[in-house]
């Protein structure tokens, strides 16, 4: 690839423009070249044309639309700075296409899918922290700052003059962009058909200014009958990988399936008593789970930020704040068509290749859509705080917890549903389906990389269901079978160990268990190789926005 060298006095001129633009940016650095090969886009990436069916919903809530697209698009732009910085002063120095729309999806320089690997030339390796901290900042600095709130979700640090570090809320480092997309969201809340959603919209825009969103989560847990849902603001805190602590900005604009979501209800009866069944002493099973809970299905319709970096999310488990989660329960919403689109383009692919023939059969989309179902529904199972103080598991276990959390909705996700199908409430599905299309999804999540919380929860689970015999693997074929006995008992087992270590908030066994268990060996790796060399994708991007949707 060929990249078109910014002259010395570009490079401080750009530096300047991106110190003086807002708060987050004054740390931006000039990217530096050397050759580095970038991957093809069209061999990781499968692109996909987001698109639903709205001829049911109004010409006002046509309009509504376009203003949400254009707040999810400012998210877009804050997850850069987040991630990266200044998008403005990488993206016009990349001459190659390839190497620019792989840049694009990934949000900077590094590869999500390949363990954050530098793929642009005299690309320094990523920060842990990201752009929330100073790059030059050490841990034993942070903790041992005396900074009221400097672990807090909606915050960045940097430095003063005198090198101090300094703590800006984010509704200051980014004023300006904010008050666009609060303005965004003010406009469609006045085109909104739906009143509550009209007023979680109003509640959402102000919270973007205040950086206060429990009111406006609180409000868009009651929201049953809005046929248009919109995820919007800092969520997740996966992107901070040195403590776990802030939350990144992002973006999802859905269109409720009714029909499907009229066949979930049923299940959130059953929480309260899949909690009591969990494999765990009591102690660690406290918590009470309500029946407010819902699960919907939906056709996203676009993806913005967080949401869209790397490996795309196929459904969500919202709100994250623990105490309004006991309060109130969460939303659990399953991205169908996205999910249908990985399904098709990449499970059943990997599958051709990696489960043995014999079983090959037991793989079917509905297993799939309900394996990641009751993955969401797991996250609201277990423990919130850790049992010997009120400290929050998320908390004790610092970076770890993500990849800990990812791990136990997985696993305690199939364990609910060995439990649901044991008493008959699945109908007339083989459990073998579950636990087949569950092996296959692993191959799938495992190629998300070490830098993926979900990439590293899918591989030590892999490692831990080898070792158990729960996965047999034919050495010579290189496919894999289940054994249904062991899996069953490997289930229980590490569904248990997971819950026990967010319970006892032990960083150290989380650590320990992602050290010996969270690795890529052999023969794995050459049995995914094959999967590259047969160019199945990873993962998908989008074609997304107003025009697939007919929308002027």
């Amino acid at each position: 690839m060929r990249f078109r060298m910014p002259t010395l006095s570009l490079i401080l001129v750009a530096s300047l423009v991106a110190c003086s633009n807002e708060t987050s940016d004054q740390n931006a650095q000039a990217p530096q070249f050397r050759p580095v090969e970038t991957p093809s886009v069209a061999s990781i990436y499968k692109t996909v044309r987001l698109t639903a069916n709205i001829d049911h919903l109004s010409s006002k809530q046509h309009k509504m639309l376009l203003e949400l697209f254009a707040a999810a698009r400012i998210m877009d732009q804050l997850f850069w700075r987040q991630s990266y910085g200044n998008a403005d002063f990488l993206l016009p120095f990349i001459e190659d296409s390839n190497a620019k729309q792989y840049t694009v999806i990934n949000y900077g320089p590094w590869d999500r899918l390949d363990n954050n690997r530098p793929f642009l030339s005299d690309t320094p390796p990523k920060p842990a922290g990201a752009r929330f901290y100073p790059a030059d900042m050490t841990e034993d600095e942070f903790n041992a700052w005396s900074e009221p709130g400097k672990a807090g979700l909606y915050s960045i640090v940097t430095r003063r003059d005198n090198g101090e570090l300094l703590l800006t809320p984010y509704h200051q480092a980014y004023g300006p962009s904010l008050q666009r997309a609060a303005e965004h969201l003010r406009n469609a809340s006045e085109l909104a058909e739906d009143p509550m959603f009209s007023q979680y919209l109003s509640l959402r825009a102000h919270a973007l200014l205040s950086d206060e969103y429990l009111t406006s989560d609180s409000l868009w847990l009651d929201m049953q009958d809005n046929a248009v849902d919109m995820v919007v603001g800092p969520i997740e805190t996966y992107e901070d990988g040195l403590f776990g602590y802030r939350a990144a900005y992002e973006s999802y604009v859905l269109i409720k399936d009714q029909a499907w979501s009229e066949k979930l209800k049923r299940f959130v009866a059953y929480l309260p008593q899949l909690q009591r069944d969990l494999p765990v002493p009591e102690q660690y099973k406290q918590d009470p789970v309500g029946q407010q809970a819902q699960l919907n299905a939906y056709d996203v319709v676009f993806y913005a930020g967080h949401a869209n970096a790397g490996s795309k999310t196929i459904a969500i488990n919202l709100p994250n704040d623990e105490g309004l989660q006991q309060r109130k329960g969460t939303r659990r919403l399953q991205l169908k068509n996205a999910m249908r689109a990985k399904f098709d383009h990449i499970l059943m692919p990997i599958a051709e290749y990696l489960v043995d023939p014999s079983q090959r059969q037991h793989i079917t989309f509905d297993a799939f859509f309900t394996n990641t179902m009751f993955h969401e529904v797991a996250h609201g199972l277990g423990i919130k705080n850790v049992i010997s103080s009120d400290q929050s598991v998320s908390a004790a276990l610092q970076e770890t917890a993500s990849s800990v959390e990812e791990g136990k909705a997985d696993v305690l996700g199939l364990f609910m549903v060995t439990q649901l199908h044991d008493a008959g409430e699945l109908g007339d599905t083989a459990l073998e389906d579950y636990y087949v299309t569950f092996m296959a999804s692993v191959f799938r999540s495992v190629r998300f990389g070490a830098a993926s919380a979900h990439g590293v929860a899918n591989m030590v689970r892999f490692n831990y269901f080898i070792d158990e015999g729960a996965f047999v693997r034919n050495a010579n074929t290189g496919t894999y079978r289940v054994d249904m006995a062991a899996m069953k008992e490997a289930v229980n087992h590490l569904s248990r160990l997971l819950l026990v270590i967010q319970g006892d908030g032990d960083r150290l066994a989380a650590q320990r268990l992602i050290e010996e268990r969270g690795q890529l060996g052999s023969p794995l790796a050459e049995d995914l190789a094959r999967l590259k060399d047969a160019n199945i994708p990873v993962d998908v991007i989008f074609e997304q926005g107003e025009k697939l949707l007919g929308l002027h």
